[in-house]
């Protein structure tokens, strides 16, 4: 008997595979979501002590669509929506070989979306989402503890509240994130996006994410941001926005209607087990 069975220590392994879209990394485990899934999160998620990630996120068969996804960001609170991690999931179900479809459909707390998968060689290269339509609101003022803040929220299916300003490099996002993320007009917290205008139809983001923090890119905030850049005039509609995040550039569609199309890349890092 191994000295782990011994002290009573033995455990039924985690296994994981972890993934990234732009810096935006999760681990993922084709299975349903277990009952202590938002505890794995926050074990699993932590930097220091576990394998480290944005949060972890669930693939099972749907009986209403291909696949179904759950996430669970890096504090255990479940997601209902990852532009980043859907796309991830594509790539997953397809390598893996669970389907050998290019176009899928995905269940999601914030309802269905298709994607559409760019493979060659038999290699996921990209993926196209249809997001659905954000509805971009009027601009409002928050009162903070760093004075008035002014942006426009923004449903994606999960909300978000996008701030233009002059000069991204200047502002303090560890400061006014968790400020606005936990702010009284949003009970349930929310996103936060910095947004600067850099071109013509093009945007420089970066996003503090509600139960995540700071992180490298965020999908459903790049679509958010795209959304309200059009509402503001800043960008066109129907055209290709290419927006820039830490991690990288996603490409976002936003039709005269409002309905978005993102496009951006899945990539893998590594396959692992953990015993908890």
């Amino acid at each position: 008997m191994c000295l782990m069975k011994r002290q009573g220590l033995a455990k039924e392994p985690v296994r994981f595979t972890k993934m990234q879209g732009l810096g935006n990394d999760y681990l993922y485990v084709y299975a349903e979501a277990p009952k202590n899934a938002a505890a794995l999160s926050r074990k699993l998620s932590d930097r220091h002590f576990g394998a480290g990630s944005d949060g972890m996120i669930y693939i099972s068969p749907s009986d209403a669509a291909d696949f179904k996804m759950r996430i669970f960001n890096a504090d255990g609170s479940e997601a209902k929506m990852c532009g980043n991690g859907i796309r991830c999931v594509g790539k997953y179900v397809y390598e893996k070989g669970y389907t050998d479809k290019t176009q899928l459909t995905i269940e999601t707390l914030s309802g269905i979306r298709n994607l559409e998968l760019q493979v060659q060689d038999g290699v996921v290269i990209s993926v196209t989402v249809s997001m659905g339509k954000a509805e971009a609101e009027e601009e409002i003022g928050l009162l903070t503890d760093e004075g008035r803040i002014q942006g426009i929220p923004v449903s994606v299916g999960n909300p978000h509240f996008v701030i233009f300003v002059e000069d991204i490099g200047e502002i303090r996002l560890r400061t006014f994130g968790p400020l606005i993320e936990k702010h009284a007009l949003f009970p349930d917290g929310v996103n936060v996006e910095f947004v600067q205008v850099t071109g013509d139809n093009r945007l420089r983001m970066r996003v503090w994410e509600r139960g995540s923090g700071v992180t490298m890119a965020c999908g459903t905030g790049a679509c958010a941001s795209a959304a309200a850049a059009v509402k503001k005039g800043y960008c066109s509609p129907g055209s290709d926005l290419s927006v820039a995040l830490d991690g990288g550039v996603l490409i976002i569609t936003v039709d005269e209607q409002g309905y978005v199309r993102m496009k951006g890349p899945a990539e893998w890092i590594y396959e692992g087990e953990m015993l908890i």
